[in-house]
């Protein structure tokens, strides 16, 4: 191994790949699967790594184009299990009820979003990503990162306000 080698860093970022994995599959035995094929695809591919690179970022990358990838190959969008239900099971474990009941709101909030939205917000809001790392994950512009975290935003606060639809901007 040389002192560029990122392997060592890149057990340090499972735990974040698995979380993001999860949600977007919302089946841990899927989402796990999503994560070794990323890692399998890293190391194979370890000679494509910058080491002046952002090590997260890069395997950010590769688990999401695993992921569109396949759900383009299966030509539907993953909702086999429903987020709520793993968020549901997690805040059983660590609060009490009322803390089980916002975050299974918050689940089924973020289930109601455009896949866009719900990506940007997870990458950005989840995972701490800064809006150029998360440009780079899902191959598109800052400002289009921006754009959907703020329409994300709004549409979850109006769903977790009670309203399906978020309230419309007066503009003077």
């Amino acid at each position: 191994m040389s002192p560029s080698d990122p392997r060592p860093d890149m057990a340090a970022q499972i735990p974040h790949l698995r979380r993001y994995a999860r949600a977007l599959r919302r089946d841990p035995e899927a989402a796990d699967d999503l994560v070794q094929d990323c890692l399998e695809r890293a190391l194979s591919r370890l000679h494509l790594f910058r080491p002046d690179s952002n090590l997260k970022t890069w395997l950010f990358t590769i688990l999401h184009n695993l992921h569109v990838n396949d759900a383009r190959r299966r030509g539907r969008r993953p909702d086999d299990i429903p987020m709520s239900e793993s968020i549901e099971a997690r805040a059983a474990t660590h609060g009490g009820p009322g803390e089980t009941l916002k975050i299974r709101d918050l689940g089924r909030a973020l289930d109601q979003l455009a896949e866009d939205q719900r990506e940007v917000l997870l990458l950005v809001g989840l995972e701490g990503l800064s809006y150029k790392a998360a440009a780079e994950v899902l191959g598109v512009p800052v400002g289009t990162v921006m754009s959907r975290l703020s329409r994300g935003r709004d549409r979850l606060r109006g769903l977790m306000e009670g309203g399906d639809t978020p309230a419309l901007r007066r503009v003077k």
